[in-house]
């Protein structure tokens, strides 16, 4: 019953953006800590950005300049506004709903392919 649906993803060249969006159901989204995490092939999954409930944020070194998460709780919605992108942001892109005690949600994916 609870589902995390990505969206958003593509192709775009280097300099690009794109905006990611995850549309989650099944729970009271507002509670929940969203998290944005990518695989690029060969590599581990890893974070991306977090955004807790009230709204504070974190990122990525990599990221921390040209990547904005977000939330819409009304919409039950988290984004990702990726700015800038570079070829090593290629990556399947996962959006997760993190839990304390039990183990998390997370979305099927989206691929994000960067040019040069």
């Amino acid at each position: 019953q609870v589902q995390l649906v990505e969206s958003g993803g593509g192709w775009v060249q280097a300099g690009g953006s794109l905006r990611l969006s995850c549309a989650a159901s099944g729970m009271i989204f507002g509670i929940y800590t969203m998290g944005w995490y990518r695989q690029a092939q060969g590599k581990q999954r890893e974070l991306v950005a977090r955004i807790a409930n009230d709204g504070s944020a974190n990122y990525a070194d990599s990221v921390k300049d040209r990547f904005t998460i977000s939330r819409d709780n009304t919409k039950n919605t988290v984004y990702l506004q990726m700015n800038n992108l570079k070829p090593e942001d290629t990556a399947v892109y996962y959006c997760k709903l993190e839990r304390r005690l039990l183990h998390p949600y997370w979305g099927q994916g989206t691929q994000v392919t960067v040019s040069s």
